[in-house]
């Protein structure tokens, strides 16, 4: 039997996952709008105008991890993967038009309360629904961790967030319930209306760096060590290093400093060869631009490769190829050696 590829099955856990969390969502819509037919609660009705959020945003970012799953095509030579950043904003936009939403409803509530028929039923339908949220929110966090998926990470957070609403509203209309005090329904729902227009903007925010390449620490972590697991002597130093995702795939670049006599052929032959090295290492979607420097005369003490024919001074360490260094834009030189004159070789 041919195995499946890693990708594929991270794709397919992908989309099973959103196309349960999309069915669980409409079910528990349901339940909690008739929580409030029952109780008539503005906290409720609050808490059931964020799930309607839920519906919305799981059937688009279902809609972006199918179309993220597309190869690169001629129109999209780099893939489709950026529609999960748009889709991550596209729900904190949601969220944050809940929370208007919100607002509208509890400040009634909050200037002329009115009583709450069966609220102790209603809040049963709303303590079922939490526990289902939960298990649902934690599943999505955890397989978008497992699979690179920004997009299930934000849906989990979102529904996690979801909890916590409910959470809140469980307990000031249960403090509503001890004491009669009918104006805490419209506080709830207010709180419930902070907490999830600071969701909201938290999201917008993560998907405006992903969608202008914010610069991902985590990930350039990892390039360097790959680099460092797999270097060669003849790989004198790396600089420039800037890295981007694009939902499974990574597209990145760096220069890299060869011995200045090796042919043109022996150069390639070394970019094929980290071309291979970050394929396995990601799966086969890393994208890679490799700038080749020849070296200068200033690199010769970090330099391991020998023998060689050039060299004008004693090898004496090897550079460290670090995040802070192996993304600064020139070689990483010996401090007490000169940098080479603008426009010269390096």
């Amino acid at each position: 039997m041919t195995e499946v590829p890693a990708i594929t099955r991270r794709v397919r856990t992908r989309q099973g996952v959103m196309a349960a969390a999309l069915a669980v969502s409409v079910l528990l819509t349901g339940a909690k709008f008739y929580a409030y037919h029952l109780t008539g609660s503005a906290a409720i009705l609050s808490d059931a105008l964020e799930s309607i959020i839920n519906v919305v945003a799981a059937g688009f970012a279902l809609f972006s991890v199918v179309l993220a799953a597309k190869s690169p095509d001629p129109s999209h030579p780099y893939g489709h993967g950026k529609i999960e950043y748009l889709a991550a904003g596209f729900e904190g936009a949601l969220i944050i038009l809940a929370a208007l939403g919100i607002i509208a409803a509890a400040v009634p509530q909050l200037l002329s309360p009115r009583e709450l028929p069966r609220l102790e039923l209603g809040l049963l339908f709303v303590a079922a629904v939490t526990l289902v949220n939960l298990a649902m929110g934690l599943t999505l966090i955890h397989y978008g961790r497992r699979t690179d998926s920004l997009v299930l990470v934000a849906d989990g957070q979102h529904l996690l967030t979801d909890v916590c609403t409910s959470v809140g509203v469980l307990a000031g209309l249960g403090l509503l319930s001890l004491t009669g005090l009918l104006w805490l329904d419209g506080v709830v729902a207010l709180l419930v209306a902070a907490n999830i227009l600071y969701t909201g903007s938290k999201l917008l925010r993560q998907a405006v760096g992903g969608l202008l390449d914010e610069s991902d620490p985590v990930l350039l972590e990892r390039l360097v060590k790959v680099l460092t697991e797999h270097r060669k002597d003849l790989w004198i130093d790396v600089h420039r290093l800037r890295a981007r995702r694009a939902g499974d795939r990574v597209l990145l670049d760096f220069h890299l400093t060869l011995p200045r006599d090796l042919t043109l052929e022996e150069g390639h032959r070394e970019v094929k060869e980290l071309e291979q090295i970050f394929a396995k290492a990601f799966d086969g979607q890393a994208d890679l631009l490799i700038h080749l420097d020849p070296c200068t005369q200033p690199v010769c003490p970090v330099c391991g490769h020998d023998p060689c024919s050039i060299r004008a001074h004693e090898a004496r360490a090897r550079s460290l190829w670090q995040r802070q260094t192996v993304t600064q834009e020139d070689a990483c030189l010996p401090p007490e050696l000169p940098k080479p004159e603008p426009g010269g070789e390096g």
